[in-house]
């Protein structure tokens, strides 16, 4: 049995996580796996952003336009893949990938790891205490004997922009799951989303427009992504406009639901568009979550410390795993936190001790010291750890090391006129690798020997024995460790 029911009709678990994606999912799966019991509370479809209308459909929508890419590069290819992309298999592709929006087989696997679940929408009532409300309109209440776990993620942020109510802007949730493809798109931002987006819609045959209000592109990455990210759009057709803000919009019809998107620039321009994306950053949702029964600020991102315990709550109790703690917005991260908060919950219900220590197994030093992070797109781009930026923000001294990787056998192999660029930064006190980036086709896969350099902080002399095979790209490690080497 997984649950208990009290006189009073509430039903008690030892933890009751709200939030039903990939972070919730992993939580309540380890605790389980711990011998303790656990509910999922879900409002929408289990599995999450993620897998709905985020990491899942927009890599479908991407993969195809970053294969075509790299084949254009190979002698024997160009010929077979010049054409336009089938956008009706691409979507199809994308729907399939999206698990057509069903999730059936999430809710088979939750049964078959014997997590109960519960649908509806959860808030706090009181420590330990969840009350939801169910799609039929009923109310069912949850106790935690040790832990409310919360992971509702995060929701796009819109700006306040005059207008922006009324034409029924896209999120990232309508452009990874648009039914088919506008004449022209007006893309507002410049970090991973807006990249990747306008990379997608170009490709599939819409004129991107992108809107940054900045003077680069991927801000917090290395200056030169952006700049190697920004060569790739221009080159695929996006009008890309630096310096410049969105200042009102309205539909040409004045509904606010058909028509062309009319939108007036902070240059004086006006240009026309049939959607435009906001693609300006992501809010924790946690504005209807009940916090202000534990004395928490609805709509704030929850503090936390290394074991994912909210600190404003008193007894440790409360977790938040996840976007909505604001420690790194990354699927893979949340699902790291999780991991790692199951099983302090696991251990401190047992009454063991907790490894909270920098890399101990109860610390999230990950998200501060090695989160890796890859932008697919033309060129795709992969990194973890320090940039350089951050080396000088927080006044640690770094030795930066960079290769140009064009002149590597593996990347001419990979194709024709290979263009990439990749940053080593070493702490010269520890001899450590501390921030790895790279830029350039098929460089997404590089990503996880860089994340074992910076997580293991394996020493530099101890990488140069780490033999790349021959012909790959990898050999870019051993290019960066000679010339690191040789000053």
């Amino acid at each position: 049995m997984n649950e208990t029911t009290t006189g009073g009709g509430v039903r008690e678990y030892d933890v009751v996580v709200v939030g039903g994606g990939p972070v919730g999912e992993n939580v309540a799966e380890r605790v389980r796996s711990a011998g303790l019991t656990a509910v999922i509370v879900e409002r929408e479809l289990l599995g999450g952003e993620c897998s709905y209308w985020a990491c899942e459909p927009s890599k479908a929508l991407l993969r195809p336009v970053v294969a075509r890419a790299d084949a254009l590069r190979v002698p024997g290819l160009r010929r077979a893949v010049a054409g336009p992309l089938d956008v009706d298999a691409v979507l199809a592709h994308r729907d399939a990938m999206a698990f057509h929006w069903k999730d059936d087989g999430q809710a088979d696997w939750l049964d078959s790891v014997s997590v109960s679940l519960v649908r509806g929408h959860g808030r706090l009532d009181g420590p330990r205490r969840v009350t939801v409300t169910t799609p039929e309109g009923d109310t069912v209440r949850l106790a935690a004997r040790h832990a409310v776990v919360l992971g509702t993620g995060s929701v796009p942020s819109l700006p306040p922009v005059p207008g922006l109510d009324r034409v029924r802007p896209w999120t990232s949730r309508e452009a990874t799951g648009a039914r088919e493809v506008p004449g022209s798109l007006a893309v507002v931002g410049g970090g991973v989303v807006a990249v990747e987006m306008a990379t997608a819609w170009q490709a599939l045959g819409a004129r991107v427009t992108l809107l940054v209000i900045e003077d680069h592109l991927l801000g917090r990455m290395e200056p030169f992504v952006g700049e190697m990210v920004e060569g790739g759009l221009r080159e695929a057709g996006v009008d890309i406009r630096f310096g410049t803000a969105v200042e009102s919009l309205r539909r040409d019809d004045g509904t606010g639901s058909h028509g062309p998107v009319r939108i007036t620039l902070s240059t004086g321009e006006e240009l026309t568009a049939d959607e435009i994306l906001f693609a300006t950053g992501r809010t924790p949702r946690t504005r209807d979550l009940g916090l202000d029964t534990v004395g928490l600020t609805p709509g704030d991102r929850l503090a936390v410390d290394d074991t994912y315990r909210v600190t404003a709550v008193p007894d440790g109790w409360l977790y938040a795993v996840g976007d909505i703690n604001g420690r790194a917005l990354l699927t893979h991260q949340g699902k790291y936190q999780a991991r790692i908060a199951g099983a302090v919950i696991a251990a401190r219900a047992g009454g063991r001790p907790v490894d909270d220590a920098p890399w101990g197994a109860h610390a999230g030093t990950a998200d501060t010291a090695a989160v890796p992070q890859v932008v697919f797109g033309v060129p795709e781009v992969a990194s973890v750890g320090l940039t350089t930026a951050e080396a000088e923000r927080t006044g640690r001294r770094v030795d930066v090391v960079d290769h140009d990787m064009t002149g590597i056998a593996g990347a001419h192999q990979y194709g024709e006129d290979y263009r990439g660029r990749a940053r080593m930064l070493v702490d010269p006190a520890r001899g450590t690798v501390v921030g790895v980036t790279f830029a350039g086709p098929g460089v997404a896969e590089l990503v996880h020997s860089a994340t074992f350099a910076v997580a293991g902080e394996i020493p530099v002399e101890r990488l140069w024995h780490a033999v790349p095979a021959f012909p790959t790209i990898g050999e870019v490690w051993l290019r960066l460790l000679e010339t690191y080497r040789g000053r």
